[in-house]
């Protein structure tokens, strides 16, 4: 099953944190000054929808935004897209979707002229990643969430 996925701007923002605000801050319990973060305004964001309305989002970072999140773990934002805050609504868990947001990414990333996906897993999450292409590097950490991470890379060919 496939679901319409567009690049949006600020105006659709509140459509992809409610996404968000379900599954990190009700779901993990993540709390929402941790989520909705300062780099929104500076992210290119990806917006899922069905036939009920958003379904899944996505954001990445790149240029500055990516070098100022992201510079301590080498990513270099003039080359390199970082993914993060990837959300499926429980209703389209297994339909694919979060699949078909990773390649939407990659798709804006490589139309943007960016050669590298960078991103966080959460560990339980590193099968899904490793199913589409990335690699795991470096140790485990605690991004602050308390749920661990694993950096993850791969080359936009």
């Amino acid at each position: 099953m496939s679901h319409p996925i567009a690049v949006v701007g600020q105006d659709a923002l509140a459509a992809c944190r409610d996404v968000r605000r379900e599954v990190f801050v009700v779901e993990q319990r993540i709390p929402e000054a941790e989520e909705m973060d300062a780099y929104d305004a500076h992210a290119v964001h990806l917006l899922a929808t069905g036939p009920d309305g958003p379904v899944g989002t996505v954001r990445f970072l790149h240029g500055a935004a990516a070098d100022k999140k992201y510079g301590h773990a080498g990513v270099d934002g003039a080359t390199t897209a970082a993914l993060g805050r990837l959300a499926v609504l429980p209703a389209a868990r297994g339909t694919g979707l979060g699949a078909e947001l990773v390649r939407a990414v990659e798709a804006e990333a490589r139309r943007r002229g960016l050669t590298e996906v960078y991103l966080e897993a959460q560990t339980h999450a590193l099968g899904f990643y490793e199913r589409l292409g990335y690699a795991v590097y470096g140790p485990e950490f605690d991004e602050g969430s308390g749920i661990p991470h694993r950096a993850m890379r791969k080359a936009l060919p």
